[in-house]
């Protein structure tokens, strides 16, 4: 009975080893994941800006030249 319960207890340091390393690796994703989007957000605005800039140029260019655009 002593070695069951020498066994159970070693297998429960092990699970509470992994829950902590699962716990450390699931914050870490989450702060990537969350740079990632932030990441994204900031690409699409600077698309998005681009683009506007690229339409106002467009406005601007003489008449005969957009017809050909």
């Amino acid at each position: 009975m002593d070695a069951d319960l020498k066994a159970l207890e070693e297998k429960l340091k092990q699970l509470i080893t992994l829950s902590l390393s699962l716990r450390a690796e699931n914050t870490e994703l989450r702060q990537e994941l969350a740079q990632t989007q932030d990441e994204t957000r900031q690409l699409k605005e600077n698309m998005n800006l681009a683009g506007s800039k690229l339409d106002a140029l467009i406005e601007r260019l003489p008449q005969d030249i957009k017809g050909a655009l």
